[in-house]
Formats: structure tokens, C-alpha cells, sequence
């Protein structure tokens, strides 16, 4: 096969260093001070100070911490109490006792009920309050 034209070679130009002082040098990333960021907290610390001062440290966003905290609607509460999960007191109220959940107000309760939980959303306790219960975080 005839090469219509030769391959040239991507090294330095002009002179057997061109400005790189000894042979030996620029060869491999140990020449540059390793790859990356690396020294950067040794002999790259000039340049870090430099050109990223925020490079080290804590900074930025910081996530929640999580809460163990379950949801339970008013719809499925009124299920357990018709499934009889829960026992009715002398006063007529079934006493439910949900520690670690919140109670939602999607559906509605259709028994009185004094209900004890972790948290509850405004239109829990507007429900459970019309239909003669009671509401009580933990």
C-alpha cells in the first residue's frame, strides 16, 4: 500500500528540549508534581491558594437529617377501626395510639376517636375534631 504522506511526529518543535531543560524531563506525570490534584495540600499548595482558595473545607449544601417519622391517612385509620385493631373507651371514643406516624387528612373518620401520634397535619385535626374526636402528639 503507497502512503501518500508521512506521519508527523507530535513531540516538541525546534530544539532537542525546546525550553524543557534536560531530556528526562516532561516525560510522565511525576515530572508535572503527580496527576490531578494531587499535592495539592503539599507542593501545589501555592497554586490551591491561588486559584481555589475554597477548594478545601465544608461548604455548600448540608442534607437534613432524616426523620423515622411514617404516614397514615384518616381513611386508613377508619378501616383498622372497622377491622376492630382498636378497642372503644367508656366514653364512646376508640383510643388509637400511633407512635412514630403522622396522620394525614386524606378520606374521613367516621367513628369518634381519641387518636395519639407523632404529628398531625391541620386538616387531620379539623377532621377528627368534627366527628367528636381528639387529637394529641406524643
Amino acid at each position: 500500500m503507497v502512503r501518500r504522506h508521512r506521519k508527523r511526529s507530535k513531540r516538541y518543535l525546534g530544539s532537542r528540549s525546546w525550553g524543557a531543560g534536560n531530556i528526562k524531563h516532561r516525560r510522565g506525570k511525576g515530572s508535572k508534581g503527580g496527576k490531578g490534584y494531587a499535592g495539592s495540600n503539599k507542593q501545589k499548595w501555592t497554586w490551591i491558594v491561588r486559584y481555589e482558595p475554597d477548594h478545601f473545607g465544608r461548604h455548600g449544601f448540608v442534607p437534613p437529617q432524616s426523620r423515622d417519622i411514617k404516614e397514615i391517612n384518616l381513611w386508613e385509620i377508619n378501616k383498622m377501626i372497622i377491622e376492630g385493631k382498636f378497642k372503644k373507651e367508656e366514653s364512646g371514643k376508640f383510643a388509637v395510639e400511633l407512635p412514630g406516624y403522622k396522620v394525614l387528612g386524606c378520606g374521613k373518620l367516621e367513628f369518634p376517636a381519641f387518636v395519639k401520634a407523632s404529628a398531625f397535619s391541620k386538616s387531620a385535626v379539623g377532621k377528627i375534631k368534627s366527628f367528636g374526636g381528639d387529637a394529641k402528639v406524643e
